[in-house]
């Protein structure tokens, strides 16, 4: 029964880390690089709940639940339109650079909006208690205990996924993104509008990143401006054990990163372990599986 509660605590740490690793692998697949400033997206997504509380708390009152949903999708939309504006000004003039160009310039922008949100004139250094949104209560069945919020946490995760895959797969938008994808080139002769289409990835990955850290949020004690740094190289390495630039392969990975950490912070003489568990499974999956769970090997012709 232990071990039940275990992998029921490590699914709902998991699917955050699967709602963060979405917008990596989004990013990856359409323009093969990595956007380190996506984790502090996520700050940015929590702090904007943070700051909306107290407003619709007054609109909606203390703890409702529309009150909560429209502080989620409004985080959400503020978030997409941050991760829009990144691509505009940092990353789109370096489009035809190398892409060790647009790499450092990622952890440049990472970097950039850690420290400026750190000023006493933005959010400030210190930690603040995240505002409750909902009411918490345990439920109990067959033995093991979960938080609501957790619950929650989960069924929206899977909402969310079915979301992204519809989006990507049954829609106009989405078959531009796959184009755009496998062929910028061509998917460019054929008429498709390349910069939308990776504005429209940006938006959606950075929105994704803000419902996760609302999530994030609230499970963790308070948020500051740099806690982004630990779920989001979580999540990277959730991307790379699924299969970078693959949506379900996230997925699982996010899961599958959840649960081994959930299970191994329970096993003693293991748990003092716990945060290298995620870099020995990055570094044995880049050894013996580059491609990741679900990716496959690419031939690169040179």
């Amino acid at each position: 029964m232990h071990w039940l509660q275990q992998l029921t605590n490590g699914l709902a740490l998991g699917s955050i880390y699967a709602l963060i690793a979405l917008g990596y692998t989004m990013v990856y697949g359409v323009l093969r690089f990595i956007n380190f400033a996506h984790s502090d997206v996520l700050m940015l997504g929590a702090f904007s709940a943070f700051y909306l509380a107290p407003k619709m708390e007054a609109i909606f009152g203390p703890q409702s639940a529309i009150g909560a949903l429209v502080i989620i999708v409004l985080a959400a939309a503020i978030c997409a339109a941050i991760g829009i504006l990144i691509e505009l000004l940092a990353y789109r003039p370096l489009r035809k650079r190398p892409k060790l160009t647009v790499l450092i310039t990622a952890i440049g922008v990472s970097l950039f909006i850690e420290f400026t949100c750190q000023h006493g004139a933005v959010f400030g250094a210190a930690t603040k208690p995240f505002p409750k949104l909902l009411p918490t209560r345990e439920l109990h069945f067959a033995g093991i205990e979960m938080a609501s919020n957790d619950l929650l946490v989960l069924v929206l995760t899977a909402v969310l996924l079915v979301a992204m895959w519809f989006i990507v797969q049954r829609t106009k938008m989405g078959m531009a993104i796959r184009a755009v994808s496998f062929n910028e080139q061509a998917a460019s002769l054929m008429g498709v509008n390349v910069n939308r289409v990776i504005s429209f990835t940006f938006g959606l990955g950075s929105a994704l990143a803000a419902v996760a850290g609302i999530f994030y949020a609230m499970r963790a004690p308070g948020i500051e401006p740099l806690m982004g740094v630990q779920p989001g190289i979580r999540a990277f390495i959730a991307a790379v054990l699924g299969g970078i630039g693959n949506l379900p392969g996230a997925a699982l990975g996010g899961l599958l990163l959840g649960v081994l950490e959930t299970v191994a912070g329970g096993i003693p003489g293991v748990s003092n372990y716990r945060d290298g568990i995620a870099f020995a499974i990055l570094i044995l999956i880049l050894i013996f599986r580059p491609a990741g769970l679900l990716g496959k090997a690419m031939i690169e012709k040179v």
